[in-house]
């Protein structure tokens, strides 16, 4: 007969005593040292180039100098409704290399904003093309800055790269001037210490770009005066509209051409720059730069486009009311401009230019009313067209909560919080 023994107090004793072991860091035999083994790093065996397209090079030269082979991009191009000539200088691409051969399997640029490309090789060796979106998000800022010389500087002076770059600034400043283009003439009516505040959307791409949006709110200090546009409706009923509801849209333009400053208002007289003696001086003089785009500042039917003794290349448009307006000293007056044409108001109609008795690039802009020449600012105007009485409450509200993203003209630029 077998001799059988307690299995429980044994294996009690044997863990006792390899617990008394352990606790003094001796043991009854001799440990083995297993080496341990290093951690392990893997690399990834491709990586990524960038390139940017130089000035007359081909985009054929920069793939082959990155071992592209076998991409025909205007194979492609159909299929991605693509034109390879339109790449210019400065384009970036980005070519991913790598794998057991170290060859070039993946090329990417961007097209627009909201488009990328992307070329993939296939196991075979051909390549495919595919058009991948952009994703931008949207968020909502403020803008705030005193103003000392023009609205341009203050944006870029007083809004930093961290919020919008330089040529987003200037985006800025165009919307801005266009929003308001009814109500301010950036050119005289500005002063030191004029102020605006303005809510915009800025967009963020995935890859961390920034870009402008669009005008939601904006309010101007100027000359004593103070003022306000509220965007409100979608699609082609959108506008601009005062804190009552009425539209920011005039019968007329403010300016008529964008400009860098004034170098002569109406008056009696002055000097003429060219005769050398005191002459009337019957209109406004907008110094810009020749071949500045000059716009019809209201619609109405051309009665003279060409030649005009000292007043050079001229375009005058007759309005309604006995208004007249002249645009003289152009470089050239578009196609589609002679007498009996209708424009509409905001219609490229020349370009700025030196013809005529002139010393410097500039136009000429008179008002007249009834055969009188008028400083425009001191003609009463019709007021913007009111909303309609069945969208006055929804605009009320978008405009209390627009108003209150715009708060004190005097706080700082900075996100907010919609």
């Amino acid at each position: 007969m077998r001799r059988r023994f307690p299995r429980f107090p044994l294996a009690v004793a044997v863990l006792g005593t390899a617990t008394l072991f352990a606790a003094r860091g001796e043991w009854p035999w001799q440990r083995l040292d297993v080496p341990t083994a290093g951690a392990i790093t893997v690399s990834s065996p491709f990586h990524i180039v960038r390139d940017t397209l130089h000035q007359g090079e081909t985009v054929t030269t920069l793939l082959a100098r990155h071992g592209v082979v076998g991409l025909d991009l205007s194979g492609l191009a159909n299929a991605l409704s693509f034109d390879p000539r339109r790449l210019r200088a400065g384009q970036e691409f980005s070519v991913r290399v790598g794998g057991v051969d170290d060859a070039a399997t993946h090329v990417e640029f961007r097209t627009s904003p909201e488009e990328r490309l992307q070329f993939i090789r296939t196991s075979n060796g051909s390549w495919r093309g595919e058009s991948v979106p952009v994703r931008w998000d949207t968020d909502t800022i403020r803008l705030s800055a005193s103003i000392s010389t023009n609205l341009y500087n203050a944006i870029d002076d007083q809004v930093s790269d961290a919020i919008l770059d330089r040529l987003e600034r200037y985006n800025v400043v165009f919307a801005l001037s266009e929003v308001f283009s009814y109500s301010v003439d950036f050119s005289r009516d500005i002063q030191v210490g004029d102020r605006f505040t303005a809510v915009i959307e800025r967009l963020t791409s995935e890859e961390g770009d920034t870009r402008f949006g669009r005008v939601l709110a904006g309010e101007m200090d100027v000359s004593g005066k103070s003022v306000t546009a509220f965007h409100y409706g979608t699609g082609k009923g959108a506008g601009f509209y005062d804190a009552s509801g009425n539209a920011l849209k005039r019968a007329f333009l403010a300016a008529p051409v964008e400009f860098r400053y004034i170098s002569s208002g109406l008056s009696r007289a002055r000097m003429h720059p060219v005769l050398g003696y005191a002459r009337k001086h019957e209109g406004i003089d907008y110094s810009a730069a020749s071949g500045t785009p000059v716009r019809a500042a209201s619609e109405g039917v051309v009665s003279q486009a060409g030649r005009s003794g000292g007043y050079g290349n001229l375009i005058e448009i007759r309005h309604r009311n006995g208004i007249i307006t002249r645009y003289a000293h152009l470089s050239k007056i578009n196609a589609g401009v002679r007498p009996g044409a209708r424009v509409s108001q905001g219609d490229l109609i020349g370009r700025v230019g030196s013809t005529g008795l002139s010393t410097a690039p500039h136009l000429h802009y008179e008002f007249r009313v009834n055969g009188v020449a008028r400083d425009p600012r001191s003609v009463k105007m019709e007021a913007g067209a009111p909303l309609p009485k069945n969208q006055l409450t929804a605009f009320l509200d978008s405009r209390d909560h627009l108003r209150a993203l715009l708060g004190p003209t005097s706080g700082p630029s900075r996100p907010v919080t919609e």
